[in-house]
């Protein structure tokens, strides 16, 4: 193309002015969302609970898109890998990320810089949550909740448990418990839950929260004894198991830690495919048959909008962030 015909072109453009926006608006509408596949980012390993709901979601969702939906797992450096990944990536409704307290809320306090701000994210919703279980090696000696609590308040320090990693929501769990009892239990980090549990059933350790995905079969089995789950409510997969608020007296009658996960889009999606996505996410999870392979696996499903989830993760970040500074934790 010559230079003359470039600028005339140029200047026929300019000349449209308005028009040429409404052009190129009726151009995107007549290619509408989605029109290729979407990456579902997971910052963690495949075959963690991450993971697992991801990869039940997504063919649905994808089903009810029209578009496949590539599960993409970015693990490392807990979390934030994957998740930086994610932040760096157009807002065009084409990337999707599953969030967790961890990425979204605690490591804003626990570390001094990260190369990624949840404020990069638009917020889709909240999706489901893993409850948290105190467990212990059946050898350990506790009958029940009542008496581990009264045991580690009684030696400080004589007992010890495992956690699948510092900065952990299993971690931050039993630090929440360690301030309301005013007890001191020694922290032993893992990396990944695997190791953790299999030192906690080989009485390496005694001691140790987990969650449904990772624990549920090895409480069934008898290697690991359940004493109390950390949700305000029993849970339907442990009907017998009490809550620690109902073991633990008045310091704990509000007692509640999770470990959950929502979706978010990189900053800059659109409201209206922010919107569809959170549309189908809910649809998808409410799938009859989506759900119950969730609430199977472990998961409590409860899926919400975006600003209910906004509205969460500023309410969880004030408790958290109050409870590391307190704490004085620090990943740094």
């Amino acid at each position: 193309m010559t230079l003359q015909r470039r600028s005339l072109l140029a200047l026929a453009a300019g000349a449209l002015g308005p028009s040429a926006a409404v052009l190129s608006s009726a151009a995107r509408a007549a290619d509408p969302y989605p029109n290729h596949a979407l990456r579902w980012i997971v910052a963690y390993p495949a075959a963690g609970g991450s993971d697992f709901l991801a990869r039940q979601l997504a063919p649905q969702m994808g089903k009810q898109l029209g578009q496949t939906i590539v599960v993409d797992n970015r693990p490392g450096a807990a979390g934030i890998i994957g998740t930086e990944v994610a932040s760096k990536s157009p807002g065009d409704g084409y990337t999707l990320l599953t969030g967790d307290n961890g990425a979204m809320v605690f490591h804003t306090a626990l570390y001094k810089s990260l190369p990624y701000n949840p404020a990069d994210f638009v917020p889709i919703g909240f999706m489901a949550s893993f409850p948290l279980i105190l467990v212990v090696n059946p050898a350990a000696g506790f009958a029940n909740a009542a008496q581990f609590l009264e045991a580690v308040k009684r030696s400080p320090g004589k007992y010890s448990y495992a956690s699948p990693g510092a900065g952990s929501p299993h971690h931050l769990a039993m630090e929440l418990l360690k301030q309301r009892t005013g007890s001191f239990i020694v922290h032993v980090p893992y990396r990944g839950t695997a190791p953790a549990m299999q030192d906690v059933m080989s009485g390496q350790v005694p001691i140790m929260i987990v969650d449904t995905a990772a624990g549920l079969a090895q409480i069934r089995s008898g290697k690991l004894k359940a004493l109390a789950v950390l949700s305000k409510h029993r849970i339907a997969l442990l009907p017998d198991v009490p809550t620690l608020a109902e073991a633990g007296g008045a310091n704990l009658k509000d007692f509640e830690a999770i470990a959950w996960q929502g979706l978010f889009a990189p900053k800059g999606t659109p409201p209206d495919i922010a919107a569809r996505l959170t549309a189908e996410m809910r649809k998808a999870i409410l799938t009859p048959d989506v759900k119950k392979r969730l609430e199977d696996f472990g998961l409590e499903v409860a899926p919400s909008d975006g600003p209910q989830l906004t509205a969460f993760i500023q309410k969880e970040t004030a408790f958290w962030h109050a409870l590391i500074k307190e704490r004085h934790l620090s990943l740094d």
